[in-house]
Parts: C-alpha cells; structure tokens; sequence
C-alpha cells in the first residue's frame, strides 16, 4: 500500500470521527472552501447550479446530502425535500429530456429504520414517480459493502415500474465484475465508480492501481453490453480508455455518458460537453456536507491541498 492509500484510509477513518467533525465544521473557512464542491445548502442552490450547468450544455444529478438516517422524520424530510427539488427543477424547464435527474441514497430514506428495507423503498417509488411526471429520472446511489445486497434488491424492485431507474456500482469491490454481467441488460443505466466507503480487504481491494484495473474490467463488461453506462471518474487514464472501448463497441455519444463532480476538473468536464459526449455533473447540496467532503479528499488527494491551503489564506 502506497502512501496516496494510506492517505485515504486516513481521512475515511477522519469521517466517521465527530471530534473532527466539529472541529471542521465550526471551522469560519470551511464553509467558503465548501463552496467549490457542494452547491450550496437550500433546493434554490442546487436549481441554481443545475441551471448554470445546463447553459453551458452539461446534464446534472443533484443529491440532496445526508445518509444513515435514525429516525422517521428525517426519511420523509429527503423524501419531501427530493420532490420539492424536482418541482422546482422541472418548472424551470431543467428536467426535459433527463438534464437534470436525482440520484437518492437508500439509508437517507430509511434503509436502517425498523421495517427499513420496505420504507426506503416506498419513498424511493414516490421520487421515482415525481421524477418521471417532471421528465426525467433518479440513480440509486451505491453506500458501503453491508447495504449492496438490499440496494440492488430495491434497485430490481423499482425498475418493474420504472424501467430508467439508475444503479450505482463499486469497482473496488471484489464482486462488482459478475454484477456488472447481470446488469449490462438492455435499458440498465449503471453508473461505474471506484468507490468511496473504508471497506475491509475481505470485500475491496485495498491497493488503487488493483482498484483502477478492476474499474477496466467492469467498464469493459458494460461497454461491451446492452445497458447505458456512465463513466464515473476524473482519472485522465480512465477518460480515455473509456473512449477507447465505446469506439470499438460502436457506441455512438447518445448511448453512454461520462460524470464528474461538482467542482473537480470543470475545464475537462467542459472538454469533453464541447466535443459533443454527454457529461454530467453530480451536484451535491445540504447542510450534511462533512462526511461527502471526507470522501471527496479520499478519492482525489489534491483536493486535501486545496482544502488546506483555504485554511492557511483565510483562518
């Protein structure tokens, strides 16, 4: 294991820890350093960052921040506050033809609750149904190894009634080549991604060059299936060889997209918008921004120098 990988399990284990969490939070600067990666804490932000993107010709997914739910209330308030979001996105005309969608991650919905399973998936039915009364869809966002089993489930029991629901999967576990040949059926849209949760060797490669190998070898499955991939990934390395791949396949830009986050690498998300590939942006937005910040430097450690350097200049 390379420095960059103890890096990360570092700031994975730092997200978990409510000391820091406090200490960071309360922080005057960490509010204004947030900014570039997080659209801002109200539904009217992440409209208005939806729609600034739209102008410039990249789609979005917006999550409204905020998992491991402990209480009833707090599912229905990210249930309400999702339908809220598609209402005001669809007013302003952002939904048409899927620019704007959402993605949703089950605990925030109730996943961990007693009966959970069952209350994810009924508020999950009720976005996926405003989504698709406003033109558009929703991904189900992947969480940690012990949720993949019942978020695929719920996955497999929305697509009977809405066929465009979105699944996400993790290259970084062990498992996620055989899920990507389940799942590269016709009309499947998978979002691939490294991953982002601390996971224990016996699930994950633990090492990134392992993890970026095996992200290859499930694009390789879902490029060359009947589904919709979306290539999720900043990595150069990855960009291009997804090309490569879509280019032998014969896919044409309209069956694939390309996705990246709100605030990482904007000129190459422009890049590739510009030379006519679908790119879209997932845009995140709430008040629960301390543990997807935490990921975001695992994922990418020269976000850390950023984040540092914005506590230097302006603490």
């Amino acid at each position: 294991m390379d420095a960059r990988d103890l890096l990360r399990g570092s700031l994975l284990q730092l997200a978990k820890m409510n000391r820091v969490r406090d200490v960071v939070e309360k922080a005057p600067v960490s509010r204004s350093v947030v900014r570039r990666f997080v659209a801002g804490a109200t539904v009217a932000d992440a409209v208005r960052a939806t729609g600034q993107l739209a102008t410039v010709g990249r789609a979005s997914t917006i999550d409204y921040l905020g998992e491991d739910t402990t209480h009833l209330d707090q599912a229905r308030h990210t249930r309400d506050t999702y339908l809220t979001l598609l209402r005001d996105l669809s007013a302003r005309g952002l939904t048409h033809g899927a620019k704007a969608e959402v993605s949703v991650k089950l605990t925030a919905l109730g996943l961990h609750l007693p009966d959970g399973p069952a209350v994810a998936l009924e508020h999950a039915r009720e976005i996926a149904q405003a989504a698709l009364n406003a033109g558009t869809t929703m991904t189900v966002d992947m969480e940690d190894h012990t949720t993949t089993d019942s978020t695929l489930a719920i996955v497999g029991e929305l697509r009977q009634d809405f066929p465009s629901v979105g699944a996400v999967l993790q290259a970084y576990l062990r498992r996620t080549e055989g899920d990507c040949r389940d799942l590269a059926h016709a009309g499947s849209r998978i979002r691939l991604c490294k991953g982002a949760y601390q996971e224990p060797e016996s699930v994950a490669f633990q090492d990134g060059a392992e993890v970026d190998k095996s992200y290859v070898r499930c694009l390789k499955i879902l490029m060359a299936g009947e589904g919709y991939p979306m290539v999720a990934s900043h990595d150069p390395r990855i960009v291009e060889i997804a090309a490569a791949l879509a280019g032998r396949a014969g896919r044409e830009p309209k069956t694939f997209e390309y996705q990246m986050l709100y605030g990482v690498r904007p000129d190459e998300q422009q890049r590739i918008a510009d030379r006519g590939d679908q790119m879209r942006v997932y845009i995140p937005f709430g008040e629960e921004w301390y543990g997807y910040l935490m990921r975001r430097m695992a994922e990418r450690p020269a976000n850390v120098g950023f984040f540092l350097r914005g506590l230097a200049t302006k603490g």
